[in-house]
């Protein structure tokens, strides 16, 4: 989720920088609601001790 956050981020910022304020208001909120979820899902994942499988 987080790598989501930063690519809808990256858009957001060259679409700012291009004029289209109206794609980069969207992207900055996807972005926003990205890493919230991102942040929400590892705290969870953190407590509950889920993680990456074994390798």
């Amino acid at each position: 989720m987080i790598s989501w956050a930063v690519t809808f981020l990256i858009i957001a910022i060259i679409a700012g920088v291009l004029g289209f304020t109206g794609i980069a208001g969207t992207a900055t909120q996807i972005a926003w609601i990205a890493f919230v979820i991102g942040i929400i899902m590892a705290i969870f994942f953190f407590f509950t001790g889920r993680g990456s499988p074994p390798s």
